[in-house]
């Protein structure tokens, strides 16, 4: 017997045991089948489920779960990433702790506390993600560091650098100076400060003039080799080809016409600083300007400057270059502004001035031209497709990648030094000394970038580079499920690498989801405190609930507002099935093998097996095209509002009366139902319908697998019943308009009361009589009868070709009925004035949050539509 609630804390991990007991997730294991991947967007492995990967995971294993049961190869490839600026934070923060460096104790010491702490405390994740019910193909988990992986990593590197597609360079590289090491502009943030532009003079050479520039870091000054004006500027034309004296430094540089200065923008004239920024150093290659580097590694002012400010930290040097423009009368003025500062988006330090390095860089550009051809031609397909602009704008624009990372936990570059300083790039030391005829060789310090081991994901995986059976079977892979911030990082490179290393592209499909925003519409941070912890969901709702919710928010090129409110709701659906799969184990519904659905005789089980066929062809539709929340919509709306509100209630006359037949076929259509339901809901609240399956079957025979092993119902083939689904139909729809006359009339819901129908046609009448028992008990009718004439003082709506009435005068005072009708209209009216009138006033929506405009939208539209139900009830008064 089914307990009387359903607890997800008492079945979740007992169920997750069996599917992995019994090899449930286990890829490759079809041979004869069409073969399915899905590789995982790798988690850090400092991660923790965070709502987007409660989101990203949910979706990836509802189409996995799908795609198993319809009988594929089905591999879920899962995995984590080494996250190299990351990971090592997390280590060299424990050592802090201990009073201990990374520094002090050296490269060999330092990875090996990294592995340790890897392997006791990194990947809590992969358990996070297995209560969330992922079905992934554990026992083939790999990781971006693993032996494998490596191997594969090394014969990128030295293919594409024999190709002449890798090379050292010295460029302007973002600077984290407390990691000391260079940062792509991808993983760049730019955050929101408050802060100041100073308005410096500089004295013209030779002249009583002065030139004033604007700068929002006066200390990168000490570096300037140029100040710019516009040609056209007339204001400063007659100075074009003079010098100003530095101050503070005494140094002559020139004032250059370039368009580069806007004329209409501060002062129109701006300082040249190749070294610390990357436009400028455009602007110095244009016109040969010296190149001057004013810092050092950690932020701190090099030896390059005046004495007075070596060694001070960039911020410090600031204040003191402020205050010694002022002593000299050569600030002009300081305008309070609101700027984007560039910060490390994993250490969240204010990157140093771009900074010139030497670093490996990787030419992207043919490998880019390919990846675009391959979805311009369809090969890989967007979904939705308006995220294919973006990933073309990227490429189209892409500059070489600085895949090199002054860090030690990662992929050490496969590169040797000898002490002339030549390299030799080579997979292994023994074929670099070989290259280098047998000299002494040093290894280059530098590590890969994370995203260059992750960029070769998809068939690094699967084997690469040895030619595995596997790689064979599942690359391409079929679709990629992730978020839109990762298609330049993440999905532009897979592209880019899998064409150039496989010869084809790495998926068919990119599914791109949006954010997921908090229940008021706002993005989820920290500081706002409205941040989602899917764990506590979990531990709160169960992991079903939350899933659910997710997939009924994941509409196409939609942001997703999630919240506790909405993940109880959906406890609540839960609760519903529960209690529906006991309402048929206590009628003795239960599943039978021969029962055949296409041969039900009863109209009304005619129906609902009608509708679970076209609830599970939308079903199937949907998942195919990654209509996430259409998919789950449908099944819910079915469970909900078809089986639970209105099958369930039509069969009870059967079930309790002596008609053994019509009993038999009742409860045998209930139970085929009701597993139909568990089937198409399994890929969305795998706990509860796992559950359900082994729990409600005939008394002495149990299933013979589990739900996931189970075959997805293909119901193309039922009859269409269109007779039974319009007649029932017409029941529905008659129950409702009393019910709703109902509510809007104030009947107590005691009462019972009389309805006439008027006009109604043979057919009408015969469903009137056939489904007579069910109307009467549904809507709580007395007597259903039909006239030529409607009765005086009765509410009415039309059915059909029919009008039904309800006399209610001797229910309701219809003039008191009338009176309150048009004073709760009233003041609905009233409500959409005042709603109006706010969202018509343009300052009040230019200044207040999404979220404000959002519930001024929603309460305007609950407004409006209270207004036209209670439109309709005083028409029917009259």
């Amino acid at each position: 017997m089914l307990d009387k609630t359903f607890n997800p804390q008492d079945v979740e991990a007992r169920i997750y045991k069996a599917w992995v007991e019994t090899g449930a997730f286990r890829g490759g294991h079809k041979p004869g089948a069409e073969p399915f991947c899905i590789v995982i967007p790798p988690p850090n492995v400092t991660g923790r489920l965070h709502i987007g990967h409660a989101l990203n995971n949910t979706l990836q294993d509802s189409v996995t779960r799908f795609q198993r049961m319809r009988g594929k190869d089905m591999l879920w490839q899962p995995g984590m990433d080494h996250a190299g600026i990351a990971t090592q934070l997390v280590v060299e923060r424990q050592l802090a702790e201990k009073q201990e460096s990374r520094v002090a104790m050296g490269r060999e010491k330092f990875l090996e506390a990294v592995w340790k702490w890897k392997d006791e405390s990194g990947g809590a994740i992969g358990e996070q993600l297995r209560r969330l019910g992922a079905s992934a193909d554990w026992s083939r988990e790999r990781f971006t560091m693993d032996e494998g992986l490596s191997r594969a990593v090394l014969k990128v590197f030295v293919t594409l650098y024999n190709q002449g597609l890798i090379y050292k360079d010295k460029r302007l590289v973002n600077w984290d100076p407390r990691l000391q090491t260079a940062v792509s502009d991808l993983e760049v943030e730019n955050i929101e400060m408050k802060g100041n532009l100073w308005y410096l003079k500089y004295p013209v050479d030779g002249t009583d003039e002065f030139i004033t520039v604007a700068t929002t870091r006066p200390e990168t000054m000490l570096g300037d080799t140029a100040v710019a004006v516009h040609p056209e500027n007339e204001k400063y034309k007659h100075l074009i080809g003079k010098k100003v004296k530095l101050p503070l430094s005494g140094r002559l540089i020139p004032i250059i016409a370039d368009e580069y200065a806007d004329p209409e923008k501060g002062t129109g004239a701006v300082k040249i600083t190749p070294g610390h920024d990357f436009n400028d150093f455009e602007v110095g290659k244009r016109h040969g300007l010296e190149l001057i580097n004013i810092l050092n590694k950690d932020g701190t002012l090099n030896d390059g400057v005046p004495e007075k400010y070596r060694g001070l930290d960039r911020f410090v040097a600031r204040k003191a270059i402020v205050t010694d423009f002022e002593e000299l009368g050569l600030l002009d003025k300081i305008e309070p502004i609101t700027h984007a500062v560039p910060h490390d988006e994993k250490t969240k330090t204010v990157v140093l001035e771009p900074f010139m390095t030497e670093q490996w860089y990787l030419n992207v550009k043919p490998l880019a031209d390919r990846a675009l051809k391959a979805v311009e031609d369809g090969r890989t397909k967007f979904v939705p497709e308006n995220w294919t602009n973006v990933y073309y704008n990227w490429l189209r624009n892409i500059q070489p990648w600085c895949v090199s990372r002054q860090l030690w936990w990662g992929h050490q570059i496969p590169a040797w030094y000898d002490e002339d300083g030549k390299v030799y790039v080579a997979e292994s030391e023994e074929e670099a000394v070989k290259l280098a005829g047998g000299k002494t060789l040093t290894r280059d310090t530098d590590v890969l970038d994370t995203w260059f081991s992750s960029a070769l994901w998809p068939f690094s995986t699967l084997g690469w580079p040895d030619q595995t059976v596997d790689l064979k079977r599942f690359y391409p892979t079929s679709v990629l499920i992730t978020g839109f911030d990762i298609i330049f990082f993440w999905v532009a490179r897979m592209m880019m690498m899998g064409l150039h290393f496989m010869d084809e592209v790495p998926f068919k499909t990119v599914y791109i989801h949006n954010r997921v925003l908090d229940e008021k519409g706002v993005k989820m941070s920290k500081t706002k405190g409205n941040v989602v912890d899917p764990l506590e969901l979990i531990d709160q709702f169960g992991a079903d609930a939350l899933r659910f919710t997710l997939a009924l928010a994941a509409g196409q090129s939609k942001d997703m507002r999630i919240g506790p409110s909405r993940v109880e709701t959906n406890r609540n659906f839960a609760t519903k099935l529960w209690n529906a799969a006991r309402f048929c184990e206590m009628n003795g519904c239960d599943t039978n093998p021969r029962f055949d659905p296409a041969k039900v005789t009863h109209t009304v089980n005619q129906w609902i097996v009608a509708e679970a066929a076209k609830t599970a062809a939308e079903v199937t539709d949907a998942m195919e095209a990654y209509r996430f929340n259409d998919a789950a919509g449908a099944v819910y709306r079915f469970i909900w509002d078809v089986y639970c509100d209105w099958y369930l209630e039509f069969i009870k006359p059967m079930l309790n009366g002596t008609d053994e037949g019509a009993k038999a076929e009742a409860r045998m259509t209930a139970a085929w139902v009701r597993d139909t339901v568990l089937k198409l809901l399994h890929p969305f609240m795998p706990y509860i319908t796992e559950e359900l399956w082994a729990r409600t079957v005939e008394h002495l025979a149990p299933r013979d697998k589990l739900l996931i092993e189970t075959e997805w119902p293909d119901l193309s083939l039922l009859p269409a019943n269109d007779k039974a689904l319009a007649e029932m139909q017409w029941v529905i729809q008659l129950v409702q308009g009393v019910r709703s006359v109902r509510s809007e009339m104030n009947v107590p819901p005691s009462a019972k009361i009389v309805m006439v129908l008027k006009d109604a046609s043979p057919e009408t009448k015969e469903r009137l009589d056939t489904h007579h028992h069910i109307i009467a008990t549904l809507a709580r009718l007395s007597t259903i009868a039909t006239a030529d004439a409607l009765p005086q003082g009765s509410a009415q709506f039309v059915i059909g070709e029919a009008v039904a009435a309800l006399p209610l005068g001797d229910v309701i005072d219809f003039a008191k009925e009338r009176a309150r009708l048009e004073k709760e209209l009233k003041k609905a009216e009233d409500e959409i004035s005042r709603f109006e009138a706010k969202l018509g006033n343009a300052q009040f929506v230019s200044r207040a949050p999404e979220d404000v405009l959002q519930e001024q939208r929603d309460k305007l539209a609950e407004a409006q539509a209270l207004a036209s139900r209670l439109k309709e009830a005083l028409t029917r008064l009259a």
